[in-house]
């Protein structure tokens, strides 16, 4: 009865691992259960035995990959008071994450419409937890549209790509980068607050 078990285990491991392997190679638009079958050793009955359908494996292969990697941290960027050094505490802590992890999550945000819903569901809350976790030490700077809208940018993975892949920044220049960014539009924000503030107090004429 164990063998049985560990067997049924071992072939669960190898379905996992192979749609792993496909996503990180040719992507989940283009892997099927028959690649996943064929690179797995194995039939397509047998995958649809131990998964109910693409959405249970994608799950299963999204878990695997993620318990081999060292995922953000955002709960140790709370520690920081400082708006400014949290954002680059952050996207230096992000922006390592999407470097260790490039290749792979090059290929799911290419195939994002191929995903399952409630995994591009996941993965927007997850840019929206990042980049309110970011702004909340701005205070009232964090209601305004224009820094909510640059830090979303700062925390997607289409910038760092696009910083330091496409145009060959490391991770610490871009994390300087975009920390300016943000630096500079929350002080544009708090400058026309206290202009509007003024204006608002200041007697009639």
């Amino acid at each position: 009865m164990r063998k049985r078990a560990e067997q049924i285990d071992q072939t669960r491991q190898r379905i996992i691992d192979a749609a792993v392997h496909l996503h990180g190679t040719v992507g989940p638009a283009e892997t099927t259960i028959a690649g996943i079958a064929r690179e797995a050793g194995t039939t397509r009955l047998t995958v649809y035995r131990h998964f109910a359908d693409e959405e249970a494996i994608f799950a299963a292969c999204s878990a695997h990959w993620l318990s081999r990697q060292v995922p953000p941290r955002p709960d140790e960027w709370v520690g920081i008071a400082d708006p400014l050094e949290r954002v680059r505490a952050g996207l230096t802590d992000l922006y390592r994450f999407y470097r260790d992890g490039g290749s792979m999550l090059t290929r799911i945000h290419r195939d994002l419409a191929a995903l399952p819903a409630g995994h591009r569901h996941i993965i927007a809350e997850r840019d929206r937890y990042h980049r309110d976790v970011l702004l909340d030490p701005f205070r009232a700077g964090a209601k305004d549209r224009r820094l909510r809208a640059v830090l979303a940018h700062a925390v997607s993975f289409g910038t760092w790509r696009s910083l330091c892949i496409d145009n060959k920044l490391s991770d610490g220049e871009a994390v300087e980068v975009m920390s300016a960014l943000v630096a500079g539009t929350a002080a544009a924000t708090a400058a026309a607050r206290d202009h509007q503030d003024a204006g608002v107090s200041a007697p009639a004429g």
